[in-house]
């Protein structure tokens, strides 16, 4: 028997990845060691120490790498995260913002400026809302921990970013009114406790985020998944195989979704909300590879772009290891 190639792939323990964490589905020629990391953590540990071969990856953090003089990974047209983001919109009920151009002139609160939920945020914000990304000031730090910086940005001058106090979190600063707003990914603690000084911006989120894939097609990427370039550069052939085992692993959970005759999942109108989202978006609502996902990738480069995180725009094909661009076909 041929010996497989061990890699480590350090990736969040998703249903759509579960065939890769359990061994049923393996990458052709790969011994793979799934390590089920939460995020961020799997992303900062590959980004600063280098510590897998293959790993989830913030679709931000990623791009900037691009920038680098010698961009250390290559992704595949993988997705295993997205998010719709209206709902990640929070304000101090004090504050004035009723609606989002209310937001212009305020102070919002972001754990970081150049992360990929912000990113989009700020994007939709600015295109489909007229609340450009300069019209507010930002304040990074800690959701729930104090002491979170983030990598060096060379920003446009009108685009004004500040850490708050070493010592002080987003989640106090919202519930306190010390910042007016808040673009997080994760559920502040105060809104989770029920706290009257803390609501969403959007309350019927669910209507706005349906409207705005109707009106746009665009299903917001967070995550995709990185080789590391010396992995790449030695095996080029893994890249392919990766991505044709996310892709089944992916199938598989469309198949435990659409399982009826018990519940795996704890939804108990889980049917319903399938037949809805199908209707919405089409049977394979949570796109691999790169052609159906195009004009999300090219959205969020321009608002990258825009909100002077990339020092020029790029274009997705840049992204994925030409490898996986184009698939064969019978």
């Amino acid at each position: 028997m041929a010996k497989k190639l061990p890699l480590s792939l350090a990736c969040w323990d998703y249903d759509r990845t579960k065939a890769l964490e359990n061994g049923s589905i393996s990458p052709e020629g790969i011994e793979l060691n799934y390590l089920p990391l939460g995020m961020p953590e799997s992303f900062f540990r590959m980004l600063h120490h280098r510590e897998f071969d293959i790993s989830e990856m913030s679709l931000s953090w990623y791009t900037r790498t691009l920038g680098f003089d010698e961009p250390p990974f290559i992704a595949i047209p993988c997705f295993p995260s997205r998010m719709f983001r209206h709902s990640s919109i929070y304000v101090h009920v004090a504050s004035g913002i009723d609606e989002p151009r209310d937001l212009i002139g305020k102070r919002v609160g972001v754990p970081e400026y150049q992360m990929t939920a912000a990113v989009w945020i700020k994007g939709m914000l600015a295109e489909h809302y007229g609340v450009p990304v300069e019209s507010v000031s930002y304040h990074t730090g800690g959701l729930r921990q104090p002491g979170r910086s983030e990598l060096p940005m060379n920003l446009p001058g009108e685009i004004t970013v500040e850490p708050i106090g070493k010592h002080e979190t987003l989640a106090e600063l919202i519930e306190s009114g010390g910042i007016d707003a808040l673009y997080t990914a994760e559920m502040p603690e105060p809104f989770r406790a029920g706290s009257p000084n803390v609501r969403r911006l959007f309350g019927d989120y669910e209507r706005v985020e349906r409207e705005y894939f109707a009106a746009t097609g665009i299903f917001p990427i967070m995550h995709t998944v990185v080789l590391r370039r010396d992995v790449d550069e030695k095996h080029p052939w893994v890249a392919q195989s990766v991505q044709t085992a996310f892709e089944r692993a992916q199938q598989l959970a469309y198949h435990e979704l659409e399982e009826m005759t018990a519940l795996k999942v704890m939804l108990p109108w889980l049917p319903g909300h399938l037949e809805s989202t199908r209707a919405a978006m089409g049977a394979d609502f949570w796109p691999y590879g790169f052609e159906r996902n195009r004009t999300t990738l090219d959205t969020f480069l321009r608002y990258s772009f825009e909100q002077g995180l990339l020092a020029r725009r790029l274009e997705p094909e840049e992204l994925f290891a030409p490898q996986t661009l184009r698939t064969a076909r019978i």
